[in-house]
Parts: C-alpha cells; sequence; structure tokens
C-alpha cells in the first residue's frame, strides 16, 4: 500500500465510524477498503471504484456522506492515473 492509498483508506476509516453512516455503507467501505490490499493495486482500487460508485446512489444516505465519498472516488481515480502513468 503506498502513501495515496493510505490516505485514502484513512478517510474511509473516518467515514466508516461515523455513527450517523447506514450499516450497509460502512460495509461496503470496509469492503473497498479491502480491495485496495490487492496486488494488482490498479484492479483494487478499480473494484474499490465500482464499489463506493454503487453505494453514493443509496438513498439513506446522509448528504455530507455522499459527499465524502465522492471525495474518495475522485481520490482513488487520481491514483489511478497515476499508476498508469
Amino acid at each position: 500500500m503506498n502513501v495515496d492509498t493510505k490516505n485514502v483508506t484513512d478517510l474511509m476509516a473516518s467515514v466508516a465510524n461515523d455513527s450517523t453512516v447506514p450499516r450497509n455503507i460502512r460495509l461496503a467501505l470496509d469492503e473497498a477498503r479491502k480491495k485496495l490490499q490487492e496486488k494488482d493495486l490498479d484492479v483494487g482500487i478499480t473494484g474499490a471504484i465500482y464499489l463506493l460508485d454503487d453505494i453514493s446512489n443509496d438513498i439513506n444516505m446522509p448528504s455530507h456522506t455522499r459527499t465524502e465519498i465522492w471525495q474518495i472516488i475522485s481520490e482513488l481515480e487520481s491514483i489511478r492515473e497515476k499508476i498508469k502513468k
């Protein structure tokens, strides 16, 4: 895990530890963090983005959490672009 993904996983943990976040969203964040530990980081990031994008449409998600999820997705996409170069 590189420094960039460490910062993102810390942000994911912060959101997952927020008691106002529904349980299904916290579980998806934990699953996305696990994906970032895969050997092929590009595949792990893609999987994490897919999971987070899917839950970002959850109608039960608080609006501040949705914003944080979008921020995480954006950072993951940025990391993926760095890896491809």
